[in-house]
């Protein structure tokens, strides 16, 4: 499989360096306007980097190269005018999260998407961490019983620096609940096996970013919030968001809370905490298992080894050895809880998904 990843920054890399563990699997070329970014690309490409095709625009690559699948990792804001040209190629398409920036954005791209023979897939990895998969795998079987509640915490270090500082705006992110959040929200929709009806956000920008300043202009981007989503057939779920907790012992923390047991997941380290009803004043019976995470595939990247996991995933699609897990409408519809949840958070108030979609 010819793969080319186009945007080379930091995302791109962790591409690159796990698309050289899928077997079978070659990076032919790489595609970024940034010439510092595409040093990046091949530093991290090492000695294959003599024989990769690289290029400065992706209208180029398109009319040029011969490829099998190819890696969409440019900024949250390009993902329309990178695709467009793209979707001519006969290549299956990864696209990172989220999906777009603007609901009309990702709506012509599922658009798009459903008219092509390849495949087209989101990139969502958070549903390929193998602790995060155990957990969704469990209350599918019935584990903690009829699911009602779910509650999702993330707690980690700030945005990171980005090449021209894109991530500091709204307008190019989406805003953090979209950028940030469309992984969390996409985790509740597979979770909860439905759709969501309305969301209330309680978010701000209260610690980062604050004093820095871009051509004169303040960042606008959330670093924290609270956000509860109910769905269509009654269950609720929760988003506990804090982007200055760098301190935490784990980054994320799922529970999920049934009328028979709870389901708790800790990532990292991967451990499961289930924990059956048992009766007021009775023993409790808590049981912990841990799951492991390839270490070769933790470290080709920051996500615990679910981007390796993804494009595992990933390749079968585009071999016709398996189906497309994630969709560009699943992108869609975790790019439109999250903008919900931005209009919540500066407008007050509730949002009913009927005013998104």
């Amino acid at each position: 499989m010819r793969y080319a990843v186009v945007g080379t920054g930091m995302m791109g890399v962790e591409h690159l360096r796990n698309i050289a563990l899928v077997p079978g699997a070659e990076v032919v070329a790489i595609v970024d306007p940034v010439a510092t970014s595409l040093g990046w690309a091949r530093d991290a490409l090492g000695e294959q980097a003599a024989g990769v095709a690289a290029y400065d625009d992706v209208a180029a690559f398109a009319r040029e190269a011969a490829v099998d699948a190819i890696v969409v990792a440019a900024p949250n804001h390009t993902h329309r005018a990178v695709l467009e040209p793209l979707f001519g190629m006969d290549a299956a398409i990864l696209c990172e999260k989220p999906l777009a920036t603007t609901i009309a954005d990702a709506r012509w791209i599922v658009a798009q998407a459903a008219g092509r023979a390849r495949p087209f897939w989101t990139g969502m990895e958070y549903r390929f961490m193998p602790p995060a998969a155990a957990f969704i795998d469990q209350i599918h079987a019935g584990r903690v019983g009829r699911l009602h509640m779910l509650s999702i915490r993330e707690h980690r270090f700030p945005f990171l620096p980005k090449v021209g500082d894109w991530n500091r705006f709204a307008r190019n992110t989406g805003g953090t609940m979209v950028e940030k959040c469309c992984h969390f929200f996409d985790l509740m929709r597979l979770i909860v096996g439905a759709e969501a009806v309305r969301v209330h956000c309680s978010g701000a920008m209260d610690v980062n970013h604050r004093d820095e300043r871009y051509a004169g202009e303040a960042p606008d981007i959330i670093d924290n919030s609270f956000t509860t989503v109910d769905f269509a057939n009654g269950v609720r779920a929760m988003l506990d968001l804090s982007m200055f907790a760098d301190g935490a012992e784990h980054q994320e923390e799922m529970s999920a809370t049934g009328d028979a047991a709870r389901l708790d997941v800790l990532i990292p380290p991967g451990e499961l905490v289930f924990s059956p009803r048992v009766g007021f004043g009775n023993p409790k019976r808590v049981e912990r298992t841990r799951v492991a995470v390839d270490p070769t595939a933790r470290a080709a990247g920051s996500h615990e080894g679910a981007t390796y996991y993804q494009h595992l995933a990933f390749a079968a699609a585009v071999r016709g050895e398996g189906p497309v897990l994630v969709s560009a409408e699943d992108g869609l519809r975790a790019v439109a809880i999250g903008t919900a949840a931005e209009i919540s958070a500066r407008e007050h108030r509730v949002v009913e998904m009927a005013e998104i979609a």
